[in-house]
């Protein structure tokens, strides 16, 4: 099993929404720069900024105009759910690459179908000029319907010449999925207009990851790691559809090369809520940083520090 450190707690200098506490609760895309570490939470309309040599607390910046509902279950209800945040390289305006923040697709009434993009500088802190660009996801979002009835995208990663969305299964549906797209569409799409036309996807590939107690384990997000290969995060929650909360019985890491046809998965020593990852090599090992949803809006959520496979 893999043992997770606590590094730090992912508290702000100020709330981000009045009526709410100075931290991020349910955090659930990280993206690490050498500038800095961005977090969403899928409750919030802000990014959470960090510094990435300090335990100081970060700030926000806003990613969507308006506040949400206090109360939890109507803030639920209307809220963005980003739950993936990604770096795109350099394309069209933004030189330096951009922070891409992705809405799960997920919901009966509203579907969470906002993406907003952020320009970065050479360095990966946010561009001097950088302004929250909206981008309407709803046309890729229905189609990936006529492949999933219970869409719910959870993490979105650049690999190579790629860009990857993670659809997350439950209880209800249990198979996961890798939805594939050639980079340099995504890229063109993004340059000339501020939507993502229905695309069809390359490939899709399915998964099964095993279950935890007879709960099926869901992906929560992935990053890239060299020649292919993808560290995801995946997360046993006890609940059949993509909207309602569940216990959260276990957690695991692993990793998928599509080249050799190979998965392997490790579980979580704890049952850490892990909802985002960002992972390098390092003396023959993947390591990698994780945020959680503390499933609680009172408690801060954590960044945690693992090791994934042998020294």
């Amino acid at each position: 099993m893999i043992e997770l450190t606590l590094a730090r707690h992912l508290t702000l200098e100020a709330p981000p929404q009045a009526g709410r506490i100075a931290h991020l609760a349910a955090a659930s895309g990280l993206v690490v720069s050498e500038a800095a570490l961005y977090v969403v939470a899928d409750d919030e309309l802000v990014l959470g900024v960090f510094p990435a040599a300090s335990q100081t607390p970060g700030h926000t910046l806003r990613l969507l105009d308006g506040d949400l509902p206090l109360e939890p279950r109507e803030r639920k209800r209307r809220k963005a759910d980003f739950e993936a945040l990604l770096r795109l390289p350099a394309f069209g305006l933004y030189p330096h690459g951009a922070l891409f923040a992705l809405g799960s697709g997920s919901g009966r009434d509203k579907p969470r179908s906002d993406g907003v993009l952020l320009a970065l500088d050479a360095r990966g802190a946010l561009a001097p000029d950088a302004r929250p660009r909206r981008i309407a996801l709803d046309c890729l979002h229905a189609r990936l319907r006529d492949e999933f009835a219970d869409l719910n995208l959870e993490g979105a990663v650049v690999s190579g010449d790629e860009f990857v969305l993670l659809q997350r299964g439950n209880k209800g549906q249990a198979v996961n999925a890798t939805v594939h797209y050639p980079l340099a569409t995504i890229l063109q799409a993004l340059a000339r207009d501020d939507a993502l036309p229905g695309l069809a996807p390359r490939a899709l590939r399915r998964h099964t990851l095993g279950t935890i107690d007879d709960v099926p384990l869901g992906f929560t997000d992935a990053a890239a790691l060299p020649d292919g290969i993808l560290l995801f995060s995946a997360v046993a929650e006890n609940t059949d559809d993509s909207v309602a909360d569940g216990a959260c019985l276990g957690a695991a890491i692993g990793v998928i090369d599509f080249a050799a046809g190979r998965c392997a998965i490790e579980r979580l020593a704890a049952p850490w809520k892990v909802e985002g990852v960002h992972a390098w090599r390092e003396a023959g090992a993947t390591r990698f940083l994780a945020v959680t949803d503390a499933d609680d809006p009172t408690r801060p959520a954590q960044l945690l520090a693992g090791r994934f496979g042998a020294d």
